[in-house]
């Protein structure tokens, strides 16, 4: 089913991308089949490891993770996007275009999938797109970059303090609210869940955390 541009303008122009382009010239260039407006269920994949990327993707409603899936089956959650954020483009444009990972709905969530040559008539219209567009594109490339570096060679137990550390001056208090599963949280960390129980228990035994299902409280100050 092809779903009408029309209902999801007002999403698109409250996206900064979008901010100078005007509604009339949306309804004009967006015509089927330079994109396509997709409805997905929680855990549905969107995009598969190893598929070539050959559009550009904005997340209209619900939430989608990019993961690593690795030859024994264990999940690395790289990062979560959320209504508004846009993805794909990085790859579109490169001469390897093949997803290096996994794009699974977090969420029931739709996407809009917008081909390379509808992006590229609208970054030659808008001067500003263009812009937005390669801001996009280096903000993507962050991302992973800084996802790479806190992880990499650190042990279970510094992922940790290092989530605890964050969380702690972002909510305010010693009490974490995990807002996630376990699981979730060890895909977040690239652990796997028994590695992560394990170290949470270790750490407990030593009396500087306590926790639960939906929380983990700190009680050294000195981990953090």
């Amino acid at each position: 089913m092809i779903i009408n541009i029309e209902k999801y303008i007002p999403q698109l122009i409250s996206i900064n991308l979008f901010r100078e382009i005007k509604k009339e010239q949306i309804i004009d260039l967006f015509t089927y089949p330079k994109y396509k407006i997709t409805k997905y269920s929680k855990g549905q994949v969107i995009n598969l490891q190893g598929e070539a990327c050959s559009t550009m993707d904005i997340i209209l409603e619900g939430r989608v993770s990019v993961q690593k899936i690795d030859i024994e089956g264990n999940t690395f959650k790289i990062a979560v996007f959320s209504k508004g954020n846009i993805f794909g483009v990085n790859l579109m444009f490169s001469s390897r275009n093949t997803y290096p990972m996994t794009v699974l709905a977090e969420t029931p969530a739709t996407v809009m999938h917008i081909k390379k040559e509808l992006v590229l008539e609208l970054s030659k219209l808008n001067t500003h797109f263009i812009t937005e567009l390669l801001s996009v594109i280096s903000d993507k490339t962050l991302v992973l970059t800084d996802k790479i570096d806190s992880i990499s060679l650190k042990t279970v137990r510094e992922r940790i303090t290092d989530y605890l550390s964050y969380q702690a001056k972002l909510q305010g208090t010693g009490k974490i609210l995990l807002g996630m599963s376990k699981k979730d949280l060890a895909e977040n960390f690239g652990v796997q869940r028994t590695s992560l129980s394990r170290e949470l228990a270790r750490m407990r035994s030593e009396n500087l955390i306590e926790f639960d299902s939906t929380s983990i409280t700190i009680l050294d100050d000195s981990i953090i």
